[in-house]
């Protein structure tokens, strides 16, 4: 670690976690979080004096190559099962290795953090860099940036995994997805929402051009968090409900009752096409509202 980097930033502590995990924490007076190293992955979010925002599990497994369950991963250069690979990662590999940091920064009332990645995977042969910044404060921030360095143009898919804690799932509501197009990959088929997204049962949705912002209603604590994204234009919609939720292991025995995904990507039809020497940014803002 840039010894450097961690004698000019208060904000910023290098610390070692669970079975040697590299983590970030940062603390501010806007806000607090933590950030792994291993797939530049955002762990925990809360602004100041606030309850956490991004659920992490209490069951979760810090296992080297493996994205720890909660917080934001990372999914790139694709989203879900490789198209034509089964046998390459799910989600892409960028969730799984170390990355390097590339700067902190103090900012008004937020700490700034640049994580960077040069992707040298058999699987990915495309020249590219791969950069997150995360901007910690009374809101979140997180921009994804991938530069093209090569020669020829690759096709993208990527998401921001995002985990929220909510009181109760069973009682959220989801707005900004109303009359959308979804690909239900619980049930097979595409089917068109109807009012607020609510989750009763298991959901796996990827719902179809869609750039709005997403409001998460939350009763049990009264609360509203907003998902604002650019670069994206499709959404997923996960819980995994009981019975699958037992079967991961690291979920716990009632936690898919605290957490929510809700995920800007690109995915499905939304992949990107990045031409040489150009770049794709999908950055997201969440924010808690009275």
């Amino acid at each position: 670690m840039d010894s450097k980097l961690e004698a000019t930033f208060g904000e910023v502590d290098f610390v070692e976690g669970q079975n040697g995990f590299k983590l970030i924490e940062v603390k501010n007076s806007a806000g607090i979080a933590t950030i792994a190293l291993q797939g530049a992955q955002l762990l925990s979010w809360a602004p100041a004096g606030e309850k956490p925002v991004i659920w992490l599990s209490k069951n979760a497994k810090y296992v080297q190559g493996k994205s720890v369950r909660g917080g934001i991963p990372i999914c790139w250069p694709w989203f879900g099962p490789h198209p034509e690979e089964s046998s390459y990662p799910a989600h892409g590999f960028a969730r799984n290795i170390v990355w390097e940091v590339a700067g902190t920064k103090s900012l008004m009332n937020a700490t700034q953090v640049a994580l960077r990645l040069v992707p040298n995977e058999a699987f990915w042969p495309y020249p590219s860099e791969l950069e997150c910044r995360v901007k910690v404060g009374k809101t979140l921030e997180m921009e994804l940036i991938t530069r093209n360095t090569g020669l020829e143009p690759f096709t993208l898919g990527c998401a921001l995994h995002t985990y929220f804690e909510v009181g109760d799932v069973r009682k959220i509501e989801i707005l900004g997805l109303e009359e959308a197009a979804y690909i239900d990959k619980v049930n097979g088929g595409k089917n068109r929402q109807s009012g607020p997204v609510t989750v009763n049962s298991e959901v796996d949705r990827i719902y179809l051009d869609t750039a709005s912002d997403c409001l998460i209603r939350d009763p049990i604590y009264n609360r509203v968090i907003r998902v604002e994204k650019q670069g994206s234009r499709s959404t997923v919609v996960w819980n995994p409900w009981l019975e699958k939720a037992i079967k991961m292991g690291d979920l716990g025995d009632d936690g898919y009752l605290n957490m929510l995904c809700v995920e800007s990507c690109n995915a499905a039809d939304d992949v990107v096409i990045v031409p040489p020497g150009k770049s794709h940014r999908l950055s997201v803002r969440y924010s808690v509202l009275a």
